[in-house]
């Protein structure tokens, strides 16, 4: 996985999973400071309202 990647998904689809939060923090030590302002950047979106906490269904 790659935060950048979550990043458009989560922005495409308003929706981040459970599985994906926890990728972020078990690797947020390795990111580099990109990385890191895309993490912070989601991190504010879901406290806004913008991004919510879910599942996506495969159609």
């Amino acid at each position: 996985m790659n935060i950048g990647t979550l990043f458009l998904k989560s922005n495409l689809t308003g929706i981040i999973t459970f599985s994906e939060l926890d990728w972020i923090t078990t690797h947020q030590a390795n990111f580099n400071r990109l990385e890191e302002s895309l993490a912070v950047r989601l991190g504010r979106m879901l406290d806004a309202g913008f991004i919510n906490i879910g599942c996506r269904l495969n159609s």
